[in-house]
């Protein structure tokens, strides 16, 4: 029988089911709260979401790349707009989400570099580790005689071998100590820094970039200057004097078509723009093709689109022209049906609206409605729909030229009027109702799109992902490896051991082991025992 025991003895209370931990504190859970942000599964985690968030982007248009586009999709889908707009979907790359995850990786990535550095900074100017005491149970261990030698001799030539070898030695009483593959942690610094390096040359760099778009008919000039684009999107750190001064005017557009062999539409296969660039006082002819933009002072022009802008002539009802100038009409298919807007303000008795459709080879169908049939104008058509009113151009307020509202305005052709729609050839003129005056439908140009890109990230993206190339194979290739030589008198011959650890997985440690063993031993050596141990032992 037992004897008895006190009864505040620890053995006499019954076990206690919860474990005591010590209170954080505040200091303690931001401490904790750091190390989970800087950790390399958060900042995978991050760069996953990152790469999530920056879907919306390439789905719905934005309003920095494609205004209008952002302008069409409220008209057609007026109740997701809404929706979507609140959750700054047209905005995914600047809205406060997107914002928050970019910075939230960011930070991550340095704070996951910051201590690995230094701690592979130490690890460069350290010693290798001392040798182990049993590296029989190290991985590759091997044993062999040196005979008729010393322990100097066989560890300075080891030396000397493990030196070409690009190993660090060390030497610890009888026995070296080497290590090999610092470049490994190199490459994995290298790596998450160019990734650091590629977001912020986007999120700083990028905002001193623009993009604009500008429409030019043949014959016309574009010049850089802020007024002269259609559309313009700067970058959050642009500045208006940073555009260089130069122009460029369009002396041709010409399209390439064939008919496809299986369906009998028209293909096009090629278009080019001839331009004249004149930068820095000098005057060069250069082509902007689809996949092949021209480089303007550390900028580039795009070929976006093409089509046709009808020169219109408006003449007063004495004959003088109080509107002349080409209109570009926006093609609605492949065949350059295009849509276009006439405005003018001033010079008739009222203001004179116009909503066209030009067909580059006309034909009239069943229905009595007009088609064109092939995108070259072999049969050119002008159809129009007047109006007039108040074009609300005199309010100061800006007013897209693409577009027509008929509210408030009198249609006086087309439609329920009792007037036909103003139908004209080229080279050809109609009056317009009520003595207003006369259209003239005057000569045909064409025109291109042109986007000018100033991006100032690439070098610095091309850079760093080169860095993040190099750095991940460096990191994957490179094996981080200890090797260790011990060597023991016995009688006249020396007895020899090798042994190797690896930081990581690497499969060609025993082999290296062996050949570092056989290599040093040569054709001299005798081996008496050839023992190659499996120990996995990894740190």
């Amino acid at each position: 029988m037992e004897p008895s025991r006190p009864s505040d003895h620890y053995d006499s209370r019954p076990p206690s089911t919860s474990v005591a931990q010590p209170a954080l504190g505040v200091r303690g859970w931001m401490r904790f709260a750091w190390r989970q942000l800087t950790s390399m599964r958060t900042a995978l985690l991050l760069l996953l979401m990152l790469s999530v968030a920056a879907i919306p982007g390439s789905l719905v248009p934005q309003r920095s790349a494609d205004p209008n586009g952002v302008v069409q999709f409220e008209r057609s889908n007026p109740e997701a707009f809404a929706i979507l707009d609140a959750l700054q979907v047209f905005d995914t790359y600047t809205s406060v989400w997107f914002s928050a995850i970019y910075l939230l990786l960011f930070i991550s990535l340095i704070g996951c570099i910051i201590p690995r550095a230094r701690h592979h900074w130490r690890a460069l100017r350290s010693r290798p580790p001392g040798t182990p005491g049993r590296l029989s149970r190290m991985v590759g261990f091997t044993e062999r005689v040196a005979p008729r030698s010393t322990v100097e001799t066989e560890l300075e030539s080891a030396h000397a071998l493990l030196r070409r070898r690009r190993y660090r030695v060390e030497r610890y009483g009888d026995s070296l100590s080497a290590e090999r593959g610092y470049w490994r942690e190199t490459g994995n610094l290298v790596f998450h820094a160019a990734l650091v390096g590629v977001l912020a040359t986007v999120g700083f760099a990028g905002g001193f970039g623009y993009n604009g778009q500008r429409v030019i008919v043949e014959g016309q000039a574009f010049t850089n200057q802020l007024t002269s684009f259609d559309s313009f999107s700067p970058g959050r750190f642009f500045d208006e004097s940073s555009l260089d001064p130069y122009s460029i005017r369009l002396e041709e557009f010409v399209p390439e078509y064939q008919p496809d062999p299986t369906t009998g539409f028209p293909q096009a296969l090629d278009f080019t723009a001839y331009v004249t660039v004149v930068e820095d006082g000098e005057t060069d002819s250069r082509q902007i093709k689809v996949n092949e933009p021209i480089d303007i002072d550390g900028a580039t022009a795009y070929l976006l689109g093409n089509g046709f802008a009808p020169w219109i002539t408006v003449y007063a009802p004495d004959g003088s022209p109080v509107f002349s100038q080409p209109v570009p009409f926006l093609p609605q298919d492949s065949n350059l049906t295009s849509l276009g807007i006439v405005k003018v303000p001033d010079g008739l008795d009222q203001q004179l609206g116009m909503r066209g459709f030009f067909y580059p080879s006309a034909v009239q169908l069943e229905s009595g409605a007009l088609s064109s049939v092939y995108p070259e104008p072999d049969r050119p058509v002008l159809t129009f729909n007047a109006y007039v009113g108040d074009l609300g151009l005199n309010e100061g307020v800006p007013r897209n030229v693409y577009a027509l509202n008929t509210d408030g305005l009198t249609q006086i052709t087309g439609g329920d009027t009792d007037a036909p729609p103003i139908v004209l050839g080229l080279g050809q003129t109609a009056e317009l109702p009520d003595e207003l005056g006369s259209v003239e439908f005057t000569s045909l140009p064409r025109f291109a799109s042109i986007e000018v890109h100033h991006d100032p990230t690439q070098v610095g993206v091309l850079v760093s992902t080169i860095l993040v190339v190099l750095g991940l194979l460096v990191s994957l290739f490179v094996p981080r490896r200890r090797l260790w030589v011990v060597a023991t008198a016995d009688g006249d011959a020396v007895r020899l051991q090798y042994a190797g650890l690896a930081r990581g997985e690497d499969p060609q440690l025993e082999r290296a082991v062996a050949e570092f063993a056989h290599a040093h031993g040569g054709e001299s050596g005798v081996a008496r025992r050839d023992r190659r141990g499996g120990g996995a032992g990894r740190s």
